[in-house]
């Protein structure tokens, strides 16, 4: 019994071998890239080999059993880029949606202007006004006591008037 069963699966095993360049060549004249075409003959392999008991014994049918289980796994495949797509789209849209148009000259003056900042003001301002935390939580982060992160802001203020009070008023 335990013969049979191994003769059947050098069987499956030499079957494999021979339809997998052809699945390959299936997978490479759907997609573009060729290292997806590769995963995807990966992925086909992988489910031929779980589910080889229930392989069908002649030849052709085999092969065209396999090359079922591809055409399954090259759907999935596309499934996956629609719904990547999709979610790209919807960030997008979401991002154009929430984000604030400015004027470019006035948006490249403050960044140059935060830029500038010596790099504790910089760090301070940027995880205030750019990441969105409290001046509390932005002095932990920092690693330093609140009254020091209190300070620093206020002189990152003041340097950063004297720098964009006069560029924006033009």
């Amino acid at each position: 019994m335990r013969a049979a069963r191994g003769h059947e699966e050098d069987k499956f095993t030499d079957l494999v071998r021979e339809v997998a360049p052809d699945l390959l060549a299936y997978f490479e004249r759907r997609i573009t890239d060729r290292t997806e075409a590769a995963d995807l003959l990966g992925e086909t392999l992988l489910v031929l080999w779980r589910r080889a008991s229930v392989a069908p014994s002649d030849h052709e049918g085999a092969r065209m059993w396999m090359f079922g289980i591809a055409r399954n796994v090259l759907n999935n495949y596309h499934r996956g880029v629609r719904r990547q797509l999709r979610l790209a789209d919807a960030l997008r849209d979401e991002l154009m949606r929430t984000s604030q148009p400015a004027h470019e000259e006035d948006t490249d003056a403050v960044v140059e202007a935060v830029n500038s900042l010596p790099p504790d003001l910089r760090e301070l301002v940027r995880l205030v006004h750019w990441d969105g935390f409290k001046l509390v939580e932005a002095a932990q982060l920092l690693g330093i006591n609140a009254s020091s992160a209190r300070s620093r802001y206020s002189r990152a203020r003041s340097l950063l008037a004297q720098d964009l009070i006069p560029r924006l008023a033009r």
